[in-house]
């Protein structure tokens, strides 16, 4: 509402691999749901109804993202997602990870390399841990 013309991009990823990522990055205070699986489970939970609410109610366009065939077709992802925003196509696009503004989050290093697929299914690396986890999303 505070932005009427705004649209918006949500990218969902795989709650297990979501989840195990938080769980596996040194976040700095204010991140304590992400200490523990249940925990993690519960708050993405949230996250899935919050989302859900603000697509029902908000009259601003949701592009839903998918980031597991994001990174398996970046260019036509992209190209869906800058076509959402109403902007001409631009090849920079592609290579993001060559732009050297400041980056202040947990990804500040990942943000500098190509679109890569290692942390894709990464949780079935750790699944015999993530019992919590699971139980907690209601898998």
């Amino acid at each position: 509402m505070l932005f009427p013309k705004a649209k918006i991009i949500h990218c969902r990823r795989d709650p297990l691999d979501t989840c195990l990522s938080c769980f596996t990055t040194d976040f700095t205070a204010g991140y304590e749901f992400s200490f523990s699986l249940p925990g993690l489970g519960h708050f993405y939970r949230q996250y899935e109804r919050i989302m859900s609410h603000w697509n029902v109610v908000l009259p601003t366009p949701i592009l839903e993202v998918n980031y597991e065939k994001l990174v398996g077709n970046l260019e036509g992802e992209t190209r869906r997602m800058v076509e959402f925003i109403n902007l001409p196509w631009n090849p920079v696009c592609l290579q993001f990870y060559a732009n050297d503004r400041f980056v202040g989050t947990a990804s500040n290093s990942q943000v500098r390399k190509p679109l890569y697929r290692s942390s894709v299914g990464r949780w079935r690396n750790y699944e015999k841990f993530l019992g919590p986890l699971r139980e907690s999303l209601g898998h």
